[in-house]
């Protein structure tokens, strides 16, 4: 299979999640790892484990109110098995971003390889960088919503 991500297709497979609760980044990744739509060889506990300890070595927080939560290696075991998570979060959390913002949305990247994993976050960075996206996120767009938007911009 090619290295070609479409965001949108991803996003699609993770799904978009509203109004999550939680006051630490580590209770936010444990209520989304329960949610998300795992393969069946992947627990919720380990991609909790995998996010927390992660988080816990340096903010996955972006700026502009973003945060990119990730692994530190990848955890899927194919490439059918990638997703991208957005997950608005019911009240926003500080979780020492550059900009000093607080998170209200992240983008919960699950990846099978580091090339993959790099190619995508080059793609949703490019992404952010548009303010009517980012304008999006500020008003928790719906999955269709935010699809249209992908593929117009990218």
């Amino acid at each position: 299979m090619s290295l070609e991500f479409n965001i949108a297709d991803l996003i699609h497979k993770g799904g978009v999640y509203d109004n999550v609760e939680g006051k630490t980044p580590d209770e936010v990744y444990r209520k989304i790892s329960t949610m998300i739509p795992l393969p069946s060889e992947m627990t919720a506990e380990a991609v909790c484990t995998a996010l927390t300890a992660r988080e816990h070595v340096l903010s996955t927080a972006v700026g502009d109110g973003i945060a990119l939560p990730h692994a530190r290696a990848p955890i899927m075991k194919t490439e059918n098995d990638q997703q991208i998570c957005i997950v608005y979060l019911k009240e926003p959390i500080d979780m020492k971003a550059p900009d000093e913002r607080k998170v209200f949305v992240m983008f919960v990247l699950l990846t099978f390889n580091s090339q993959s994993h790099l190619k995508i976050l080059s793609k949703l960075v490019t992404l952010f960088r548009k303010p009517q996206f980012r304008k999006l996120l500020e008003r928790h767009a719906g999955e269709a919503e935010l699809m249209n938007a992908i593929r117009e911009l990218d």
